[in-house]
């Protein structure tokens, strides 16, 4: 099955990397999401959630406050200004690898 890998970075530090299935996310042009074999995208993101569905496991909340969004051959990089990483129940955590 194809799937993307994600990095999530925020200015100061790493945030989540991993196998998803799917990134939705805020661009300064509206919502986009991303199934693997998207075409390449280069954007702007919003302030806003990021939803993560990894390969394995529950899916992921990130709140970010801009930055930039890529994707390119299934690669899912995220730059952001800050980032904060949400487990199921809402709660803020650590970045985890």
């Amino acid at each position: 099955m194809a799937q993307l890998e994600v990095e999530i970075v925020a200015a100061d530090h790493f945030v989540w990397s991993g196998a998803a299935k799917m990134v939705k996310g805020r661009t300064s042009d509206g919502e986009i999401g991303i199934l693997p074999g998207h075409a390449p995208v280069l954007a702007i993101l919003a302030e806003g959630d990021l939803a993560i569905e990894p390969v394995d496991g529950a899916r992921i909340s990130v709140s970010v406050d801009g930055g930039f969004f890529s994707v390119d051959s299934d690669r899912v990089v995220i730059v952001a200004d800050n980032a904060q990483l949400h487990d199921a129940a809402g709660s803020a955590s650590a970045g985890i690898r």
